[in-house]
């Protein structure tokens, strides 16, 4: 007897359609469930290197990686398993002041993948500080699939420990994040990533506004973790949570306040304080909503 493979796929109308395998409605398909990289798809055009190059390129970089596979071992025995942090003392994680740091970030724009004309660098200053500037570009390509355009991005690498291993930020200890800074009137988008194992959480990113005063001082930023609300590929989720501090992967800052012309945003440091009277956990409301009134 033949069989027959039943389909169903989800289509953009939200109804799931099964049909056989020699009749299916050919609609436009809507994935909700599985992300095939981190990336979204945007490096899928990126030519793949050989296989030969690939190992020339790790055979260069197995001195290195053994060293940090050493260090890591002292660190384990000779760690001291108290904590080493005083209430009112700042630790700073990025001093900018240093060029090694700067390796460290990636910036991006809307022109990096053709969705807009914005563009963005981070260099040291004339002061010896990170300097993150750029021009906005509000205007959209006219290519009939893009929305909305102009935005700039500065984001730090995910920490790894030897031969390739992702690790993750432990800041369970400390409740605010300290930037000193010296900007240019604008508002800035401060983000936190917290990219989880499955692929619907890769894109949790915890947000709060950076505010600049402009003008020639400095300004401490003081931004308690509780502040920050959790969004999804720019989109401020429903249900909101606490960030999971011991799983930051990624520090950032964005600039797309939909003004067209230069920014720039000088940074000193990015560091951690602990704060014992700040005892607030999150500062927006966690309820839940019954499923006979809305569904959840």
């Amino acid at each position: 007897m033949n069989t027959r493979r039943i389909f169903c796929n989800l289509w953009s109308s939200k109804a799931v359609t099964c049909g056989t395998a020699s009749h299916l409605i050919h609609t436009t398909r809507v994935v909700l469930f599985w992300e095939r990289d981190h990336k979204g798809g945007y490096l899928r055009d990126r030519p793949k290197p050989a296989s030969l190059d690939l190992i020339r390129d790790g055979l260069k970089e197995l001195k290195g990686e053994i060293k940090l596979w050493k260090d890591e071992v002292k660190e384990h025995f000779k760690g001291d398993p108290i904590l080493a942090y005083r209430p009112g003392e700042t630790d700073i994680v990025w001093q900018f002041s240093q060029p090694e740091t700067l390796s460290k970030w990636v910036t991006t724009s809307d022109s990096d993948h053709n969705e807009g004309y914005s563009t963005c660098k981070l260099s040291l200053s004339k002061g010896g500080k990170g300097l993150f500037m750029g021009t906005l570009n509000t205007e959209v390509p006219k290519d009939g699939r893009i929305k909305k355009a102009g935005y700039c991005n500065m984001r730090s690498m995910r920490p790894r420990k030897s031969f390739k291993r992702e690790s993750y930020f432990d800041w369970r200890m400390y409740s605010h994040i300290v930037l000193r800074v010296r900007g240019d009137g604008r508002s800035y988008m401060l983000n936190i990533s917290t990219m989880g194992y499955f692929d619907i959480m890769w894109n949790d990113i915890y947000s709060y506004v950076l505010f600049t005063r402009g003008g020639p001082y400095w300004q401490l930023s003081k931004i308690p973790f509780s502040k920050f609300f959790l969004t999804s590929k720019g989109r401020i989720q429903d249900k909101q949570n606490a960030i999971p501090l011991d799983k930051v992967t990624h520090v950032g800052i964005s600039a797309g306040d939909k003004i067209d012309g230069p920014f720039h945003l000088e940074i000193d440091y990015i560091g951690l304080e602990f704060d014992p009277s700040h005892t607030e956990n999150f500062a927006y409301e966690m309820y839940k909503v019954p499923k006979y009134i809305v569904g959840v």
